[in-house]
């Protein structure tokens, strides 16, 4: 099961003489990586090198380091941690010794990795939409069972006999609200998915 952040984290480390900033925060898509980077990037620093992956997308850059030397490295990371939904910037101010391709590699993808470690994960659960209609009565007894299913009340509107919900819930929980729902409407409530 993949991984995101909680929040942003920061990783600090000097290898010969050079300096590197690792930042890595959660994100939901390739404008909020970009936003992310935009927002952090040190125009004074030599290299602000990174890497993003959102399900299916990523993106990486070495911004000036030899090619391979850096984004990919730190791309390699957040998937070594089984991470996704993540963004991670590594800032180097250039210590004035060589570290060479392999210790490159090793500086930009190990920052990337420390920080990932370091961050507080939260698991990604995959959720399937889905759309009910309650009647007044039976929705507070609905919303306050919503969270022992892991389910998010996405949308509610209401009109003269309750309301219509949206609802998002882990594909291995649908049954149960569709059982929950049978149970408080006596068959009345038909869930459907989104």
């Amino acid at each position: 099961m993949p991984f995101s952040l909680a929040q942003p984290c920061e990783y600090r480390e000097e290898i010969k003489k050079s300096r590197f900033v690792t930042l890595a925060a959660p994100i939901t898509s390739a404008a909020e990586a970009q936003a992310f980077i935009d927002a952090n990037s040190d125009l004074a620093a030599t290299h602000n090198c990174w890497a993003w992956k959102v399900g299916q997308h990523y993106r990486f850059n070495d911004d000036g380091e030899p090619g391979g030397t850096a984004g990919r490295p730190i791309l390699a990371a957040i998937e070594g941690q089984d991470c996704d939904q993540v963004v991670v910037l590594v800032i180097r101010w250039y210590g004035g010794i060589q570290l060479g391709t392999g210790g490159l590699a090793r500086a930009y993808g190990g920052g990337a990795s420390k920080c990932l470690q370091a961050g507080e994960r939260v698991e990604l659960v995959s959720r399937v939409s889905c759309t009910c209609h309650c009647q007044f009565a039976e929705l507070p007894l609905l919303k306050s069972r919503l969270g022992e299913l892991e389910a998010l009340l996405q949308s509610e509107q209401y009109d003269g006999e309750g309301a219509q919900m949206q609802i998002a819930i882990p594909e291995a929980r649908f049954a149960e609200l569709q059982k929950l729902l049978a149970d408080i409407s006596r068959g009345r409530i038909v869930v459907q998915r989104a």
